[in-house]
């Protein structure tokens, strides 16, 4: 690097080799168990435990026959009750869905087990493997595969599929790989992100809430058939659902009795001696204390990750408002420090770390590079009554981001008009240390939305980050049906090769919407790429309308279902898709848009208005990949670009929104529920873009789509503020059926050094803010770190970058992704 090059603190502790150290000795003193724990595990690579996977089949093949949310509630506790436990010698938070110590990550059997045999192998190469003992494989090969073999949701959803829709999706010379024109991903996982009400564990304890469950059960009329069929099994399961945790929690507190009755050491045996005391009480009963509260929700997550396989794993919900009552009280009785406070809350990032979220099938892992996490932590926004809810443990979490580097957990924090100046500044802060946190949501933007869909505004205001950009409503939303990513690149070739895709040998795909070097004007050009868009989301409707049919037969959630109010109210699974009084959002994602977008405006600008070439030369330019033929790929990268202000461009976008908007207003989900259009893709606009050819953009065939709701990778030239209105441009205001844009935007640290970079990139958020924009997450890297970190990857070992949606090591990217995100513009002001 150059000698006047500004580099963030990350930056400098990797050029200091410092890298995996806290920021100085002064902050890592105090912090020699988290730094223990976390050295221990952080070079290894992550283990496959078959534990959970061996025990629910083991489970599942005794209650055959019987009610299935029964049949899941057995297995979770069968799971808890013969799963090894194991506590740390540094440990202060204990509770693994392993028994072994480091990283892991389970296998869900009912997703994977008809085909885990032909994963294995890929999952123990590349660039994120994994590690597996031969008894493992044996057993996955013996034991589990048989017995799944054309049971997983993804065979099973394959077979119902109206045979068009199946050809659309699924490669007909292999059913395990998808075409990514339309991708389902509901077979990857059993339910879409989620957050628990863990107010609810802390007050109330599972102790009661299984109490609860006892007196409606002993409460039901013997002879009414719907309390019989239906409400019985349930609160059945919901019991054994409470059972669970509560053994679970009480196998720890024996173990750490044991080991105290073992340990030499004085101090680690008082550890342990409380931690045994602590198991013992809590998650059972209500939390009394700051560390009693934090254990009660981390074994509520463990237990959560053994029940179900939620797709961005579980949620951490609003942490600074259910965890400050205990905070404040121990703070102020004189139990904890801020210090320890701290300790505490970074043993539980360290727990989290070290629970890696498996894909096993291949798309799954196309679309989730860098061992992919989401367990969301959100801090700041607003309280139940509308007063800003910012308060002390928000910093203190925002702190330890700063000081601690470790990109778990994925912290979001909530902006609106009235956030204080001192945590806008302090978020500012803690994105210029430059490891991706926290991501931004907006309540200016949000609530309104959320209030539109039908939620009160208490509970609009009181919604929490779940997963890469979502949100979700605690105790009100019940839609946990994955949904669709579409192509909208696969649309645009369809449309300039009357329904053909290249890749696909010319396969006619899509519809016959004729020859485009017959369309006199650019309005017979957009009717064709309409007709093809229209085509795809139809073939998405058709594949989510059997999903949401589907899953009630094949999943269940017992201990979720116990702490949703609607579920226990009407004694219905969370999976069961017809929840009274529930609100039912799902959606589906429009990916490539600002690659769509752009070769729109170059079709229309460069064909039809200014007329400088012809559509013959155009096709001809893509057909050859451009080469030969750089004038008209010149011309078309200087065409008109969103991502600039520039209404030509955005008017397009906002159209082909508008579209989309119009679809989901004619065609509810099974369960009457609305979908709304979404722009995150996590990192399948790498795999998707594989499958278009050149685009008209000037984007060369098999490159990546633009990256989620933002602009392509380097046509945003004038700035941050022209990128974020252009966005604004695009919205259709007017209409609820909107969720999340991920947008990502990549600063140079010397744009926002110093004092007066912090207020640059304060104004920012605050005009991100006003413009009432869903989502905004910053990588502020030196272009030259990135590429050193290519040159030199174990030097760059410990280096973060936000990816999407979360922040992962760069070195265990693919080099696709890696030179996705050096190619998103650098912005300088």
């Amino acid at each position: 690097m150059g000698c006047c090059t500004v580099l963030t603190p990350q930056e400098q502790r990797i050029l200091n080799e410092e890298a995996g150290q806290l920021n100085s000795r002064y902050s890592q003193k105090g912090r020699e168990r988290v730094n223990n724990i976390l050295n221990s595990f952080k070079r290894t690579a992550p283990r496959i435990s078959l534990d959970r996977a061996r025990f629910m089949t083991d489970s599942f093949k005794e209650t055959q026959g019987q009610p299935l949310v029964l049949r899941w509630a057995k297995a979770l506790k069968h799971i808890v009750e013969n799963i090894p436990v194991h506590i740390g010698e540094y440990d202060l938070v204990v509770g693994r869905a392993d028994g072994h110590p480091g990283r892991h990550g389970l296998i869900y059997p009912e997703l994977d087990g008809g085909f885990l045999d032909q994963a294995l192998e890929r999952l123990t190469q590349g660039k994120t493997p994994y590690i597996i003992t031969d008894e493992d494989i044996r057993a996955a090969k013996e034991e589990i595969v048989p017995y799944w073999k054309g049971k997983t949701f993804h065979e099973i959803l394959a077979a119902a599929l109206p045979e068009d829709t199946r050809k659309l999706i699924f490669d007909p010379d292999d059913m395990f790989y998808q075409r990514y024109v339309v991708t389902q991903t509901a077979s990857i996982r059993s339910s879409l992100q989620w957050v628990h009400d863990y107010e609810k564990v802390l007050k109330r304890g599972f102790g009661d809430l299984k109490r609860e469950a006892e007196e409606k059960l002993a409460a039901l009329d013997p002879l009414n058939p719907k309390d019989i069929v239906e409400k019985r099994p349930f609160l059945e399961a919901a019991v054994l659902a409470c059972e669970s945790v509560i053994i679970f929690a009480k196998r720890y507190a024996r173990l750490a009795a044991e080991m105290a009755a073992q340990e030499s050491d004085g101090r680690r045996r008082k550890e342990l001696l409380e931690i045994a005391g602590i198991c013992q009480w809590v998650p059972e009963n209500p939390a009394r204390t700051f560390q009693e509260a934090v254990q009660s929700v981390w074994l509520t997550q463990v237990v959560s990750r053994l029940e179900q396989n939620i797709g961005a794993v579980v949620g951490n919900g609003r942490m600074d408002q259910y965890f400050y009552p205990y905070y404040k009280k121990d703070i102020e009785e004189g139990r904890i420090t801020e210090e320890s406070a701290l300790e505490l809350l970074e043993s539980l990032w360290i727990n989290m770390a070290q629970f890696v979220n498996l894909k096993v099938s291949p798309a799954g892992a196309d679309f989730t590079e860098g061992y992919s996490h989401w367990e969301a932590l959100t801090i700041g926004g607003k309280t139940r009554d509308g007063k800003d809810a910012t308060n002390g443990l928000s910093y203190l979490i925002l702190r330890s981001k700063r000081e601690f580097p470790l990109n778990y957990p994925d912290l979001a924090a909530r902006i609106h008009v009235q956030s204080p100046e001192q945590f806008i500044h302090q978020v500012s802060e803690t994105i210029k240390e430059g490891s991706g946190f926290p991501k931004l949501l907006n309540d200016e933007e949000i609530i309104p939305l959320l209030l539109a869909k039908g939620a009160a505004i208490e509970e609009a205001n009181d919604y929490c980050a779940s997963g890469c950009s979502e949100v979700r409503m605690v105790n009100r939303e019940t839609y946990t049906s994955p949904c669709a990513w579409l192509n909208l690149g696969s649309a645009l070739e369809m449309a300039l090769n009357d329904g053909k895709i290249k890749a696909f040998n010319n396969e006619r795909v899509g519809a016959g919407t004729g020859d485009p070097r017959n369309f006199a004007t650019f309005d017979h050009f957009w009717k064709a790429y309409l007709a093809q868009q229209e085509f795809i989301l139809k073939h998405a409707f058709i594949q989510q309308y059997v999903v949401d049919i589907l899953r009630p037969k094949n999943f269940a959630a017992p201990m979720a279902s116990v702490l949703h109010d609607l579920c226990m109210k009407e004694c219905k699974d969370l999976h069961a898709g017809d929840i009274p009084d529930s609100i039912n959002l799902g959606f589906y994602d429009l990916l490539g848009f600002g690659t769509v977008v752009d070769s729109l405006a170059a079709i229309k600008k460069l064909v039809y208005d200014d007329k400088r070439i012809t559509m013959d030369e155009l096709l001809e330019a893509l057909d050859s990949n451009f080469e030969g033929r750089e004038v008209i790929r010149q011309l078309c990268l200087n065409a008109p670009k969103y991502g600039n202000n520039d209404m030509y461009a955005d008017s397009i976008g906002r159209d082909i929104e508008a579209h989309a908007i119009s679809f989901s207003k004619r065609y509810p989900t099974a369960s009457g529920g609305e979908l709304d259009v979404r722009y995150v893709p996590v990192t399948s606009h790498i795999p998707l873009g594989k499958i278009v050819g050149a685009t008209p953009n000037g984007r060369k065939a098999g490159m990546p789509l633009s990256d989620g709701g933002g602009p392509s990778h380097g046509a945003d030239t004038r700035g941050p503020s022209a990128n974020l209105n252009s966005i604004a441009n695009t919205k259709c205001m007017g209409a609820k059926e909107r969720a999340a844009r991920l947008v990502n935007l990549k600063l140079s640290p010397s744009a926002v050094a110093g004092n007066e970079g912090t207020g640059k990139l304060m104004s920012i958020i605050r005009t991100f803010c006003d413009l009432k924009l869903w989502h905004l997450q910053f990588n502020v890297i030196n272009r030259e770190t990135l590429l050193a970190a290519q040159e030199d990857p174990e030097k760059y070992r410990n280096l973060l970058v936000r990816v999407a949606g979360y922040s992962a090591y760069f070195v265990d990217l693919s080099t696709e992704l890696q030179n996705e995100i050096i190619a998103r513009t650098e912005h300088v002001f």
